[in-house]
């Protein structure tokens, strides 16, 4: 078969439809028509009619046979069969039940307490995209014009139809907000939500039309999706162990906030050259990955045991994975928002708007050379009135105040007793060493939910998990869970003596999985099964590979090892800091792995370096198996996988990637 079909998106709520031969919409692929050379100008015009009309956006003609992009949107994602077009879902009631959050959050979960100024601000927030959304339909916006509007408040169009971020600042939700998103899951999106990789959550089948009220039932529980998208200051992220594990030396949260609330709708700085991204970690060891983003910020402690911070900036993934230099030894508190400023009003004078390619900050500093943008930094600081925009000790008790702490007990250490109990069940043992944190209270620990069954979807959960994992917060962790980059849970203050009946209550609802840190615990982006910008699948790949591993036994002899899976060069999946990361690229219509070895997001932060061709979808978790049984064969001891890499380098891991086979 030859010529082409005419597909697009209905405006209202993003459902893919094709043109039939009578000229008419259809979701169904089998209804549609492929129009050879002589119809099909007709049947284009005819579509951009349709579009003029405000009935569907996003038309184009896609090729036949269908592309693999245009069969996955022609029949819904690869990886569930209770999603896309081929699903069933029950028809939504009405009216809606009401929400089970309006207001009031748990006692002494630990986010952020607002007050009637910030829920105000919320509810005018959503009146005016209301207002906007109603235009757009009506006919009174373009897209052209609405597209800035709808991604400033994180709504964008995918490749099934709307998808909708929202953020969940520096990683922390209450068991209340998190029913709340469980609400969103089952009554306007179809049952499931998704983490990112910057603490946000993803909901991809939403509808335009609908998005205020999912925005007011957001703002009922103190959340939203400000600036989850767009050329700003993106949603915060933090260390997801704040406040919690025993090796901090300050909580980052507090500042965090004071960050987010800064750089909220903060009117300099709404329209920067490019999206802009912010990490902070207040302990010795980096779990935020601070060098690669835009700015990262290390809390720390001098001699005198005075809060401040060590900064870097310039660092990325993408195009041109960059770690970021560092800016200053030490800032004190008093000047955080003053240094961040400067660094944003240089960025943002400087920065290249003509080529979206080369407008993140880390392509300016590399081009000003990292010595001459300090200096630029320093002076703007200098310049600045010494009394603006200082963090003064006001500031910080006031904010301090909005977070609760726990009403933790006086306990004694349990470890004796969790040892006790380990060796009694070498499942919870297993579980034990991997999945749990100290933490800064005798008698506590913090406990990760992994998300990454093997042969799941990562980062995926369910309604009913949503509010069973809301339960189990409540029962154990004072109603607070946290969201890791890794696109896990953590609920941070469980008792010792509750870790068991914890674990056995996470294995009843299937979420018990022992992987934190090993190889099956992956990263993965959505990739071409729901992003239109991805050349290639990331999903099915980890599924794959984390059976595979899972079923040969080599997961925990193998011990820390970090593999991270993107669907395209935009790198969302992490796959540059991966141990081993896998980029998807496209050839000839065909699904291939660039290979990447060495990436380091924390500490010892490094970028990957590319080892050969790239693999084909059928022969890449062979190579990885050989990639990870070199390392067995090469390793000392108990050296972990990037050890060994930089001990002997990357050939034996290159000759056994591409040995034929």
């Amino acid at each position: 078969m030859t010529g082409h079909y005419v597909t697009a998106s209905r405006l209202n709520d993003g459902t893919v439809v094709w043109l039939t031969t009578q000229l008419t919409w259809s979701e169904q692929f089998e209804a549609a028509g492929c129009f050879e050379s002589e119809a099909f100008p007709a049947a284009l015009q005819t579509a951009e009619d349709a579009q003029a009309a405000r009935e569907v956006i996003d038309v184009h003609a896609a090729p036949a046979p269908l592309t693999y992009r245009e069969q996955i949107r022609a029949f819904g994602p690869s990886v569930r069969d209770d999603l896309g077009t081929q699903s069933q879902h029950m028809p939504r009631p009405v009216p809606l039940p009401s929400p089970p959050v309006s207001g009031h959050q748990p006692d002494f979960a630990g986010i952020y307490r607002y007050d009637d100024y910030d829920r105000d601000h919320l509810r005018v927030r959503v009146a005016v995209f209301r207002e906007q959304v109603e235009r757009r339909l009506g006919g009174a916006l373009s897209e052209d014009e609405f597209k800035p509007l709808r991604l400033m408040n994180g709504v964008y169009l995918q490749l099934h139809g709307y998808m909708l971020r929202i953020a969940l600042p520096y990683g922390v939700l209450s068991s209340g907000q998190l029913r709340q998103l469980a609400y969103i899951a089952r009554h306007f999106d179809r049952g499931y939500g998704h983490f990112t990789t910057r603490q946000n959550m993803q909901f991809n089948w939403i509808r335009l039309e609908d998005t205020p009220d999912i925005l007011d039932v957001l703002a009922k529980a103190d959340m939203h999706s400000i600036q989850t998208s767009g050329n700003c200051v993106r949603n915060v992220t933090a260390d997801h162990f704040a406040g919690a594990a025993a090796e901090e030396v300050v909580d980052p949260r507090l500042y965090a906030e004071i960050l987010r609330q800064w750089s909220t709708d903060h009117p300099e700085f709404t329209y920067l050259p490019r999206k802009f991204k912010i990490a902070i970690t207040g302990g010795p060891i980096d779990r935020a990955a601070i060098r690669f983003h835009d700015i990262g910020i290390q809390a720390l402690r001098n001699a005198d045991g005075e809060a401040g911070f060590s900064l870097y900036a310039g660092g990325g993934l993408g195009r041109t994975p960059a770690i970021g230099v560092k800016l200053r030894d030490w800032l004190p508190v008093r000047d955080l928002l003053r240094y961040v400023e400067a660094v944003l009003r240089t960025y943002n004078a400087l920065g290249r708007r003509d080529n979206m390619y080369k407008a993140r900050i880390k392509i300016l500093i590399k081009d000003m050379k990292p010595e001459n943008f300090v200096q630029m930094i320093e002076h703007e600081l200098a310049g600045m009135p010494t009394d603006y925009n200082v963090l003064g000790p006001e500031i910080i008790t006031a904010l301090q105040a909005r977070f609760t702490e726990p009403p933790f007990e006086t306990l004694m250490d349990g470890s004796g007793d969790l040892k006790r109990q380990a060796n009694s069940d070498p499942a919870f043992s297993n579980w034990l060493a991997s999945n749990t944190h100290p933490h800064r209270k005798a008698g506590y620990i913090s406990a990760v939910i992994s998300l990454k069954a093997p042969g799941g979807i990562p980062g995926d959960i369910s309604g009913d998990e949503m509010e069973r994992v809301a339960d189990l917060a409540d029962r154990y962790s004072f109603g607070e869970i946290r969201v890791t980059h890794q696109q896990n849970l953590v609920l941070p203050h469980v008792r010792q003596i509750d870790l068991l009946d914890l674990w056995q209550n996470l294995v009843a609802a299937g979420l018990g999985t022992g992987n934190i840190g090993y190889l099956t615990d992956i990263i993965s982006c959505p990739g071409l099964d729901y992003c239109s910008l991805a050349t290639s699948r990331s999903i099915p790949v980890a599924q794959r590979i984390a059976r595979h591993f899972a079923e040969n036994g080599l997961e925990r002899e193998l011990g820390q090892l970090d593999l991270n899976v993107s669907g395209c060069i935009n790198a969302c999946g992490h796959h540059h800091v991966g141990h081993i990361g896998l980029q998807g690229v496209d050839k000839a219509g065909q699904e291939f792995y660039q290979i990447t070895l060495g990436g380091n997001a924390g500490d010892q932060a490094s970028v990957g370096s590319i080892i050969g061709p790239a693999v084909s979808s059928e022969n890449i978790v062979n190579a990885v198996d050989a990639i990870v049984k070199t390392y067995l064969a090469h390793r000392v001891s108990d050296e972990r996988f990037i050890d060994t890499l930089k001990r002997v380098g990357t050939t034996p891991f290159k000759e056994a990637a591409y040995a034929p086979r």
